[in-house]
Parts: C-alpha cells; structure tokens; sequence
C-alpha cells in the first residue's frame, strides 16, 4: 500500500468514495469520468442545490430551454426533464461499476421534489415517477428522513425501489430509518420482489452538526466549552455506525439476509468542513470502516487524494468516548434534541428554497427563450 493514492487507501479500508455533485458539464467534459479513473469515485449524490448551481451557472443548457420554450413546457416540467436526463446519463457513467460490484455503488442518487418532504403519498408517488422516468437499475431516489419520510421510505423500497434516505442528524431518527429500511424489505419480499436487487443507503449529516454545535460552544465562552468545539459530528457519526452493527446483526436482519438482502449503508453527507481552523479531510479520514460511504465535494475529495492521511478503522473503538462527548455538552446545557431538530428544519428550508430559485430561474430562461423565438 506504500506506493497508494490516499483514495485508494480509503476504498481499501471500505470506504466507498462518491462525489457530491453532478451537472452536464462534469459528463460532456469527461470530468467525471477522470475522478472515476484517478480518485476512486464510485457513485454521485446530487441535491436540489447541486442541481440548482448547475442549472444556473453558463450556458450548458441553454439549447434545451429553448426547446422546451417553443414546445410549451413549463418550469417544472423542464427541471423534470433536465435532471433526470442528467441523472440517467450519470447512471450510464457508473453501469459498470454498478455490474462489477452487483449494485452496491455506482449508484447515482435524484431528490424528491423537497416541497413534498412532508407529504407522504406525494413522496411515494414522486420516486415511483422518478424512478420511472431515469430507468436505470443503478439510480437511487432520495427521500429525506422526516416522519411523513419515513412511512414513504417503507413503501418505496416495498416496490422493489432503490432508496438513499438523506437529511438524517438523528441517532434516534437513523435508527427509525434503519426500520422503516428493513420494514420495506419485509414488503418488498412478501410481493415476490429479489431482495438482492434492492440496495439503500443511509445519508448521516456530519459537518452541520459541529457547525450548529461549535456557535453553542462559543456562546458559553469558557474554556471546557472551547476544548468541545469540532467533535461532535464526528462522535454523532461514530455512534451512527455503533447503531448500524448492532440493527445488522440482530435475528430480525438475519431472516432477510438469508433471503439475499444486503444492509442499508450509512452515508456520511455534509463532509466539507464548514470551518477553515480545521483539517480539511476530518470528516473524511475520521470516518473510516468497512461497508460506509462518503460522499464529498470536490474540494474535499481533492484534499483528500493530496494529503488525506489514511490509518484504516477509526470509528470501531470509540463509541464509550463518543458517547461521554455528547453528555459533556448535554451537561453544559447544549440540547441533543434541539440541535438535530433546528438541524433537519433548516436543512429541508434550505433545499426548498434551492428549489424554488431553481424554478424561478428556469421560468425566466424559458420566458426568454421564447422572445428570442
């Protein structure tokens, strides 16, 4: 391993590396393709915000806005259409990767429409359409964790459905989604679905957790306080994989496994440090274990191949230590509860309003294309 890249020591300790990020430019250019080649990339989650930088920024795709003006198509159609054709083509990228590995990574990951994160029947409806529409064996619909989610999550995979459940910040929510994950797979074998073509990850929130945590941190001002800052995403994410091996190794897990079902991974998500005073692959090198994935931006991937330092497992083994953090700032009067609530509440905003611009912008484009018709 001497002569090996940092990514391909990461891939080696079980990490599966996936790019946060996917637009037209990164397949036509074959920018994409070259992190598949160099840094080990081998799948792609996408957001409405990844979607609405992409969309938004030059001129990639301009000629089809222009169609969908002169055919009449409105906002949401068009979106429909763009991201799902890009998600598809990102599927037809990562196939042989998908066929190499029988499904478990490259994967390529389409959001639900974030407004309805709360509607549980629209949920369902919108991945059935979604899966639909990219038909690809390899694509993951996203649907976010929220209670109404969670009920949709069951039902998606229940189909024979893909699913990566994102916006998770929660140890008790992750552990709901882990159930409403095996639940679907109960369903999906009882209507005669091959549990062995059903995959699912778990997308666990790091980065935003120390965010929200360290402004609490600082408020206090005291030196304890101070020695607290940057820990917690990584001790939540540490105790997330604890509950990961003890779900998938319980009876319950057992019976499905026997059937071909294999575990729902943990995604770590949010791996870009949001603080420049700490090490830019943290939440990278921290999080490394057999059967995870971590899904970077590329700034963080390209540190990580420059100078990420690679020491194999570091979660297995901190999970007493991980537990007294998260009682210390409970015992400085830094609510658990709070923060991941504020957290999930502020996540899908942020997503809704991406979504929403999103939306503005494309109407804007197609208006102007059709008076330059």
């Amino acid at each position: 391993m001497t002569n090996a890249t940092p990514t391909a020591e990461l891939s080696a300790a079980g990490v599966s590396i996936w790019l946060d990020d996917l637009s037209r430019a990164r397949l036509v250019t074959g920018s994409l393709q070259k992190l598949i080649d160099e840094k080990n990339v081998v799948g792609v989650t996408t957001n409405p915000s990844i979607f609405e930088a992409a969309i938004t920024s030059g001129d990639d795709y301009k000629a089809e806005l222009a169609t969908y003006s002169a055919a009449g198509i409105n906002a949401e159609d068009a979106v429909f259409e763009i991201t799902t054709a890009d998600v598809a083509a990102g599927c037809d990228l990562f196939a042989g990767i998908a066929a190499a590995t029988k499904g478990v990574d490259g994967r390529v990951s389409i959001e639900v429409d974030p407004r309805k994160a709360w509607d549980t029947e629209g949920t369902i409806a919108e991945a059935k359409r979604l899966y639909a529409k990219v038909d690809k064996k390899n694509v993951y619909i996203k649907i976010p964790a929220t209670l109404e989610g969670l009920e949709a999550i069951t039902a998606t995979l229940a189909e024979g459905i893909s699913v990566n459940v994102t916006l998770i910040f929660s140890l008790d929510r992750y552990r709901a989604v882990m159930n409403a994950f095996i639940s679907g797979l109960e369903q999906a074998k009882a209507n005669g679905h091959n549990l062995a073509d059903i995959h699912s990850v778990a997308s666990f929130f790091v980065s935003r957790v120390d965010l929200e945590i360290d402004k609490r941190l600082d408020a206090l001002g005291t030196d304890e306080a101070k020695a607290l800052k940057g820990k917690a995403g990584l001790a939540n994410a540490r105790l997330a994989y604890e509950a990961f091996e003890g779900v998938f190794s319980s009876e319950r897990w057992a019976l499905l496994a026997d059937a071909g079902a294999l575990p729902q991974r943990p995604l770590w998500a949010s791996t870009g440090v949001k603080n420049p005073d700490y090490p830019d692959t943290m939440y990278v090198t921290g999080l490394a274990a057999a059967n995870v994935v971590n899904t970077m931006p590329e700034k963080t991937l390209d540190a990580t191949f420059d100078h990420g330092v690679v020491t194999g497992d570091t979660i297995t083994g901190t999970y007493e230590a991980s537990n007294a953090l998260l009682n210390q700032l409970e015992g400085l009067g830094i609510s658990y509860n709070d923060v991941v609530n504020l957290l999930e509440t502020e996540g899908l905003d942020k997503f809704v309003a991406s979504w929403k611009d999103l939306l503005n912008h494309v109407q804007d484009a197609l208006d102007a294309a059709g008076k330059e018709a």
